[in-house]
């Protein structure tokens, strides 16, 4: 049974960075594709980035530029840096894995706030 965990989160103001962590368990995380989404309040959920077995990462048009994913796979850690971040940017982020079945974890709120 694959589990996801994602520690991290929290409040961060208009222009700043936070990095976010999953951590995968259950499986083999090498041959998962990854991936974030967010669930702004009021809205549905949505893609942010994933990054394939092989490390090919692919971005939301409205992150490209200022979001990052990336994988360790010798830590089964899959990782999304978040820089010059927006009010928009304010959701609860989901950690997803997807190989045949799709994991997600149980979700972490960023907040970008002044």
């Amino acid at each position: 049974q694959v589990q996801l965990v994602e520690p991290g989160g929290g409040l961060v103001q208009p222009g700043g960075s936070l990095r976010l962590s999953c951590a995968f368990s259950g499986s083999i995380f090498s041959t998962y594709t990854m991936g974030w989404f967010r669930q702004p309040p009021g809205k549905q959920r949505e893609l942010v980035a994933t990054i394939t077995s092989g490390g090919r990462p692919k971005y939301a048009d409205s992150v490209t530029g200022r979001f990052t994913i990336s994988r360790d796979n010798a830590e089964n850690t899959v990782y999304l840096q978040m820089n010059s971040l927006k009010f928009e940017d304010t959701a609860v982020y989901y950690c997803n894995a997807d190989h045949i079945l799709t994991y997600w974890g149980q979700g972490t709120q960023v907040t970008v706030s002044s």
